[in-house]
């Protein structure tokens, strides 16, 4: 029996393990990948992170491991196909056999939804981005593109207005979906060009992008667009299947979770990116994950409040 187990090894759940260990917790870290580390594996650099500026990701997921080693975190590659809520723990169903805990932080991340055109897995991190206030910062006064329509795609346009030259929103609907007021700020900019009714089809360039290929879906004319980058905000899929039908979850699919981390059942406790919250960046998917291994730990102890 684990005092605690943490399902997936990206920023919030080695926070959660470095935590944990440190708090005198037996635990385990769980991950299906072969490789821990999640989404920030395939950032191409991250500029955002404090104290390190123009970190490579790859590298970054690799320091976080490696702290996590240092302090000697049991990790265990496996699937989780179910957890069951026993009362007095948490019975996990991997495919590598069954495991039993106090308390665990489901720590799965999350996925961006992709537009699965030719270019975009060639030019992921170079160019290809799904976070403007992630990325946005290397592309000051160069031409980009927004691919979407609802709010994120619109806030993602209209961050990316203000410090870049021209900013195309492509959206293959022949109206936008996002809220009227964010549709009212965006129309108010000169250097936002919105094409209604196209879709992306093919992302060019050499090293990095150049180019994206676009179709008016009504005329079923196609052309060229010069940009530098292209954010596509079509959608993000959080990793919560085990526990949707298990804990409360909005209409999004992410865990309701305050920023104790604790969802409504008691014991189970949800960071990072798989939990419902107005920011998603690795700073606050790593404080998610202390938040979250020191609540499990105060749930062990019997107590509630931080010590």
């Amino acid at each position: 029996m684990y005092d605690l187990i943490i399902i997936g090894s990206g920023p919030a759940g080695l926070s959660a393990a470095v935590y944990g260990k440190r708090a005198g917790l037996n635990l385990l870290v769980v991950e299906k990948a072969p490789m821990s580390g999640g989404q920030v594996l395939n950032t191409y650099e991250v500029d955002n992170y404090l104290g390190m500026p123009g970190m490579d990701g790859f590298d970054m997921g690799t320091r976080f491991r490696e702290h996590a080693d240092k302090l000697g975190v049991e990790f265990r590659e496996a699937r989780v196909s179910e957890i069951q809520d026993k009362g007095g723990y948490k019975l996990l169903c991997t495919d590598a056999g069954e495991l039993e805990a106090k308390t665990v932080i489901l720590a799965a991340g999350a996925v961006h939804s992709q537009l699965g055109v030719p270019g975009e897995e060639r030019f992921g991190g170079r160019g290809v981005s799904y976070c403007a206030t992630c990325d946005g910062a290397f592309f000051r006064g160069k031409t980009v593109a927004v691919v979407g329509g609802g709010d994120v795609a619109l806030e993602d346009a209209i961050y990316l207005a203000r410090t870049c030259e021209k900013v195309y929103l492509i959206h293959r609907r022949d109206e936008l979906r996002g809220a009227m007021v964010l549709q009212q700020e965006l129309k108010a900019l000169a250097n936002v060009e919105i094409l209604y009714s196209h879709v992306v089809e093919e992302i060019k360039g050499g090293e990095a992008v150049e180019r994206l290929q676009v179709r008016d879906v009504k005329t079923e004319e196609r052309k060229e667009i010069s940009v530098a980058g292209v954010f596509i905000a079509v959608g993000i899929q959080p990793g919560t299947e085990l526990v949707q039908q298990l804990v409360d979850c909005d209409e999004g699919g992410y865990v309701l979770a305050g920023e104790d981390c604790a969802t409504s059942v008691p014991g189970l406790f949800a960071a990072g990116d798989v939990r419902r919250k107005p920011l998603r960046q690795i700073v606050t998917a790593v404080a998610d994950g202390a938040n979250a291994a020191v609540a499990a730990g105060n749930y062990c102890r019997g107590t509630r409040s931080y010590e």
